[in-house]
């Protein structure tokens, strides 16, 4: 179950990255509609989940967060206890930095339905009313359209592209590199 509410939108709920959430983290390293778009070559085990939310969603540096439906918003046959249910997860690191940069993943049945923009809009205003940075950077594969349109929805520019930058499910891929700064942002 995840932690306390931080953060509502108008849809979806932050809450707090528990322990107890390492496993739902583990999904993202584990199905390859999410591990592939995130550029992950490999798999990792549950003691590696656990690792990795000690290590990176714990940190003071960044904003972590379980995105969630809670109660009416959650679809029928869903919610896991007390009506919550957990859709993917968003980070803001480096918020103690000029420049922050976002990563975010849904499970893919929730792909579609518009709460990928919503939860990147949320973080991103977290980070600029939480922290001094000056801007807020993203990346996607170029082959993941959905990401970059969230981002360039949100007023993102492309700032440069990484040509062959990867090797992801079977070839080498470019990745774009998008930035979104303080002033962009209070104009939208």
């Amino acid at each position: 179950m995840p932690g306390p509410v931080v953060a509502r939108g108008e849809r979806v709920t932050f809450r707090t990255v528990e322990r107890e959430d390492a496993e739902f983290r583990q999904r993202a390293a584990t199905d390859p509609r999410l591990r592939y778009p995130l550029g992950m070559p490999t798999h990792f085990s549950g003691a590696e989940a656990e690792s990795l939310v000690e290590q990176y969603d714990e940190g003071s540096d960044r904003l972590a967060y379980v995105v969630c439906l809670d109660d009416e918003d959650a679809p029928e046959g869903h919610p896991d206890e007390d009506d919550t249910t957990r859709i993917g997860l968003v980070h803001a690191y480096d918020v103690d930095t000029e420049r922050a940069h976002l990563a975010y993943w849904l499970l893919p049945e929730y792909h579609g339905e518009g709460y990928g923009r919503e939860s990147a809009s949320l973080l991103v205003d977290l980070a600029f009313r939480t922290s001094s940075v000056h801007g807020v950077g993203a990346g996607a594969f170029a082959f993941n359209d959905a990401s970059r349109g969230v981002l360039e929805s949100l007023g993102f520019t492309q700032e440069y592209r990484h040509r062959e930058a990867e090797f992801v499910d079977g070839a080498y891929r470019d990745f774009v590199e998008y930035g979104l700064l303080r002033r962009e942002w209070a104009e939208e």
